[in-house]
């Protein structure tokens, strides 16, 4: 994209640059009528040669509209080139979000199976004392082998995302990557805040600034069609030559006359119709952008407060209901079922605080490619 916009921006000097003169050579009896001489095509050897060097002269500014069509086309591709680098940015920050949901799970995971493995050990020393049945320590193992399947379940959405993020870098699929540390911190956005990001969105969105460079071509175009309707020049210089002297010089003008006009209205109701399509493109993309950054606003906003009531809240009474389940089986005064169910909430805790924080990222990456900068 970068390649085409620069190949655009070449086009602007030549769009407004002159015609190529021509040069026309005219053999005026050459056969040589009423000379004692034999047909000849060489310019000395003729009864006359003509030369008429032509210019065309574009008239009534054309010259400078094309220039400015040249340069509107130019920055619409500057603008795709930008939207092309905001859209791959927002893929990038989704793909590592993903990555990172994808490792936490798996740490997750692992830490279960570490509990599950020393809970199995308590209930196979409370079995072997006959404290407990040997159904506990069955559980157990049931739930250790349930883990590791989901073990295996979260490697491939692991290394999926590994894949999916090496493709956007133009890296090999299977180059190595380092393990995601953190998340991005977030900026304190809300739904308060729309007014302020849809301006700022009008300004830098890289789409609507295509947009509006393509309105602008177009309204170049439009007066461009209509300054059609006035003739241009072409001027000529024409020595003449008999024998091996120049003998007399003249001056030609010509002109086009615009008679036919109903092609001509054809192509002012085309332009001025290309002006109305590139409006309404804008128009609708503006809407479009602003309304998604509505609802991505909405849905920071939720991600957000979600994860709040998660970790001041659910997270710690999650915790202390695990430890205090644990430590009621290890002194058996709880049964392993209630362990078990105390494990399963602190875990859909943890996965929900890192669901609200993974969404939240994912919708301020599309805030972003929305307003067309960082935030």
């Amino acid at each position: 994209m970068r390649l085409e916009a620069d190949a655009a921006a070449q086009r602007i000097g030549p769009a407004g640059a002159l015609p190529d003169p021509v040069l026309r050579v005219e053999l005026m009896n050459f056969n040589n009528y009423g000379n004692d001489a034999a047909p000849s095509v060489l310019p000395w050897k003729v009864g006359e040669t003509k030369y008429t060097l032509m210019q065309s002269l574009p008239l009534w500014g054309k010259r400078e509209l094309k220039r400015h069509a040249a340069a509107a086309d130019a920055k619409q591709a500057d603008a795709r080139a930008e939207a092309t680098w905001v859209e791959l940015s927002a893929r990038i920050k989704t793909a590592y979000a993903e990555y990172y949901r994808a490792t936490v799970n798996e740490r997750l995971a692992g830490e279960v199976l570490g509990l599950m493995s020393r809970l199995e050990q308590v209930a196979q020393a409370r079995y072997a004392g006959g404290l407990a049945g040997q159904q506990d320590a069955i559980r157990a193992q049931l739930e250790q082998t349930a883990t590791r399947t989901e073990l295996i379940a979260i490697d491939g959405e692991k290394r999926q995302s590994q894949a999916r993020l090496n493709a956007l870098l133009a890296r090999d699929a299977a180059a190595p990557l380092a393990e995601p540390l953190a998340l991005r911190p977030l900026p304190p956005l809300a739904s308060a805040d729309a007014l302020a990001l849809a301006e700022r969105a009008r300004e830098h969105n890289p789409l609507i600034q295509a947009e509006f460079a393509r309105l602008a071509a177009a309204q170049t175009n439009r007066e461009l069609t209509q300054r059609n309707r006035y003739p241009d020049l072409l001027v000529g210089l024409s020595p003449s030559q008999m024998g091996s002297r120049i003998t007399t010089w003249g001056v030609m003008f010509e002109m086009n006359i615009p008679l036919q006009q109903e092609s001509r209205r054809g192509q002012e109701r085309e332009a001025e119709a290309m002006v109305g399509a590139a409006r309404s493109r804008r128009d609708a993309l503006s809407h479009q952008l602003l309304g998604e950054l509505g609802v991505n606003l909405a849905g920071l906003d939720a991600a957000r407060r979600t994860q709040t009531l998660i970790e001041t809240q659910l997270l710690p009474q999650s915790e202390l209901s695990l430890q205090s389940a644990l430590a009621s089986f290890e002194t058996g005064k709880a049964e392993f079922a209630l362990v078990l169910e105390a494990q399963r909430q602190m875990r859909k805790a943890r996965q929900e605080q890192l669901g609200s924080r993974v969404e939240a990222q994912m919708r301020l990456a599309e805030i972003e490619r929305i307003v067309g900068e960082e935030l």
